[in-house]
């Protein structure tokens, strides 16, 4: 993560993309991304390590969970799904497992699963 994203600004975010969510309505994209980044940056603290790619394109990607550190290319271990997946896996909206059984999660890897972290309730 390139900078932290204080816990205020953070839940302000979140709150925002819930009340789009809430209202049927898409959240603003900067509240999309901010809620985003800083869901990830909950993770790499919760879990901080290096096996486990985290990719939440276009918004942000981490590296997380103990074990053999990755330096170059494709990563063995990687987790890539959509935002609004990310944030409802990140708040418990959805399991991990239903979010896999939709195909909202792409998953590849011995130490892919996360579903021992999540949900983070930031």
């Amino acid at each position: 993560m390139p900078r932290k994203i204080e816990t205020a600004v953070g839940r302000t975010a979140l709150d925002a993309v819930a009340t789009a969510a809430a209202a049927s309505a898409a959240p603003a994209r900067t509240d999309q991304a901010t809620a985003v980044r800083y869901l990830l940056q909950l993770l790499a603290e919760k879990a901080p390590g290096n096996s486990v790619e985290v990719r939440v394109p276009p918004f942000g990607a981490v590296q997380v969970v103990q074990g053999p550190r990755h330096t170059r290319g494709t990563p063995p271990n990687v987790v890539e799904t959509d935002a609004v997946t990310w944030i409802a896996l990140a708040t418990g909206a959805i399991s991990w497992t239903d979010a896999a059984t939709a195909g909202r999660i792409a998953a590849s890897g011995v130490r892919a699963d996360l579903s021992d972290l999540l949900p983070l309730r930031p």
